[in-house]
């Protein structure tokens, strides 16, 4: 059974900085896609980064343009986390930030089945 567990949000002033944390258990495929996405009130869900890990996923790494240069996405396989580092946080930024795991492996460089698993989401507010 596929769990991803958040951790890291809270509150911020803009300009500031704020790391989320997932925690992967479960996990079989040898390679993969994970994720973050958000969701703001009154909005639809959104990709914000994705990164690949294991045999084919060199080049899989992407970011929402909102967020380029300013978010970082990284796995740790030892812990088997992957991490979203946030800098320079604006008032836009405030939503629930969902960890997302593909169910699928990575064929051919893309991701199958992806988004396929959630995690329960965590809650980040930028306050200007």
């Amino acid at each position: 059974q596929v769990q991803l567990v958040e951790s890291g949000g809270g509150s911020v002033q803009a300009g500031g900085s704020l790391r989320l944390s997932c925690e992967v258990s479960g996990y079989s495929e040898s390679n993969y896609c994970m994720g973050w996405f958000r969701q703001a009130p009154g909005k639809e869900r959104e990709e914000v980064g994705v990164i690949g890990g294991g045999a084919g996923s060199a080049g899989i790494l992407r970011y929402a343009d909102s967020v380029k240069g300013r978010f970082t996405i990284s796995k740790d396989n030892a812990k088997n986390t992957v991490d979203l580092q946030m800098n320079s946080l604006k008032p836009d930024d405030t939503a629930v930030y969902y960890c997302a795991a593909a169910q699928g492996p990575i064929l051919w460089g893309t991701c199958v089945d992806f988004p396929g698993y959630w995690g329960q989401g965590t809650q980040v507010t930028v306050s200007s």
